[in-house]
């Protein structure tokens, strides 16, 4: 198996946003190759020449840095996972997703949040590296990892997906992380309008297309703070900067270049922290006007 290097502090990172801590569940660090795939116009020059994307989120010769993880949080009683990460053991095209071996479960379970203690599982989209821990490997079959929780993703996304021509790689994705899941009857579909949509009180699903078609952010709001989960409408904060630059997989380029301004400009001098789906740690900060486009500044976590 691809074992993933453990390259991350024991403690799980966490931020409290109102009287609700939001932790990161560490999946993987992606390799330096994945930047120059996934962003192809962040060029190393591009990047270097933004002194506060070093060193967390690049090194000096603009090499992005990119993650995979999970946010966890307890709303109301009720114990929530946004998105589950690339899995273990899956079968897959690209590298450095291919039969990895991480710790992930046990840095759920060290954040206090064991799988079968989760109550509804959000997809912001059905892409590989969001759905991969939807499930386990049990007996020789795939079956749900959080076998008492509602997953939940939106019908647009859901459909998009059923009518499209997908091709092996995509179609193994479906058969591994996402039928097993449909087929135990767990798999919520939600329709969410242009506004958003609200699931419980304080969390609200923001429709940010273009990635893919029914993709969304994640917005938590506890006691007047507010906080929200970018999924892949912006891989990385180099995107603050440039938000014209989109990913090699985006289905529709322009609408998530459109996705994406609007979100920075909703964010933008106002106190929400950006939690960022890939981006390294420290993962979070505010979002600030600079130079014609935006930057991030920093948010350690608290842990």
């Amino acid at each position: 198996m691809n074992t993933a290097p453990a390259t991350r502090p024991t403690a799980t990172p966490s931020w409290l946003v109102g009287d609700v801590t939001v932790h990161r569940i560490d999946e993987t660090p992606l390799p330096p190759a994945t930047g120059p795939w996934l962003l192809p116009d962040a060029t190393p020059g591009l990047v270097a020449s933004h002194d506060w994307l070093h060193p967390h989120f690049a090194d000096d010769k603009g090499t992005l840095r990119i993650d995979s993880h999970s946010f966890a949080l307890t709303l109301d009683g009720l114990r929530i996972l946004v998105d589950t990460g690339i899995g273990n053991g899956k079968q897959r095209a690209n590298p450095a997703w291919h039969d990895l071996d991480t710790g992930y479960l046990r840095n759920l379970a060290a954040a206090g949040y064991p799988p079968d203690s989760i109550d509804l599982v959000i997809l912001t989209h059905l892409h590989a590296d969001h759905v991969g821990w939807n499930t386990r490997l049990a007996h020789g079959e795939w079956v749900p990892t959080f076998p008492r929780a509602r997953y939940l993703t939106t019908r647009t996304e859901r459909e998009f997906w059923a009518g499209y021509d997908m091709d092996e790689a995509r179609a193994q994705m479906f058969r591994d992380s996402v039928l097993p899941v449909e087929e135990a009857g767990l798999l919520d579909l939600l329709d969410v309008p242009a506004e958003g949509a609200d699931i419980v009180p304080g969390l609200r699903l923001l429709p940010t297309p273009g990635h893919t078609p029914g993709h969304v952010a994640v917005q938590l709001t506890s006691h007047g703070r507010k906080a929200v989960v970018t999924g892949d409408s912006i891989h990385h904060p180099v995107q603050l900067a440039h938000p014209a630059i989109g990913a090699c997989v985006d289905i529709d380029p322009q609408q998530s270049e459109t996705s994406r301004r609007t979100l920075l400009a909703s964010l933008a001098g106002t106190d929400t922290l950006l939690l960022g789906t890939h981006f390294a740690p420290p993962t979070a900060g505010r979002v600030a006007l600079h130079e014609g486009g935006y930057h991030l500044s920093r948010v350690h976590p608290d842990a």
